[in-house]
């Protein structure tokens, strides 16, 4: 699946997210830039580890006029359970997760595709993550993320873009 073109308009969007309410892209529009990630499934390591990080930096988020909204194929009572208790000695997230069962938003996003786990081709979610301004359009694609520094990563990047106000 190919990626979107930085530039133009993001691809729109309708999940539920961990509480069952629908969130839309157009929710966002002319508020709030967008950081919307990508991450193959909930409660494993590298994706806890990514999603700690963010929620750790949530003020930095919300300096820079930004709301994180994490996607992944899971269902939105496992996303409930993610946000509530990623590590048991620590506290719950603090940003949106977005259930894509049917992986049609990551197909949208060119973030579904072929990917090899020992030794095993399969089709999956492609770890990504996409920047989106207050207007709308694509600002950044990250084709690799390290779950590690992502946040900061991410963070850096909104400052060099200038969204940040």
């Amino acid at each position: 699946m190919a990626l979107p073109k930085i530039g133009n308009n993001a691809p729109a969007f309708s999940l539920k997210d961990q509480d069952g309410k629908t969130v839309s892209l157009k929710d966002f529009k002319g508020s709030k830039n967008v950081v919307l990630y990508f991450y193959p499934r909930a409660k494993t390591p590298g994706c806890t580890v990514q999603a700690c990080g963010i929620r750790d930096s949530k003020k930095a988020f919300d300096k820079a006029d930004t709301v994180v909204l994490g996607v992944s194929p899971d269902s939105v009572a496992k996303l409930k359970k993610f946000e509530e208790n990623p590590k048991k000695e620590e506290g719950a997230l603090n940003f949106t997760l977005l259930s894509d069962e049917d992986h049609s938003i990551a197909d949208k996003y060119g973030a579904w595709g072929p990917k090899k786990f020992m030794g095993k081709e399969f089709d999956g979610i492609l770890r990504s993550t996409f920047i989106i301004g207050k207007d709308g359009k694509l600002k950044h694609i990250m084709a690799k993320v390290n779950t590690k520094t992502h946040h900061d990563d991410v963070l850096k990047l909104i400052g060099e873009l200038g969204l940040a106000d």
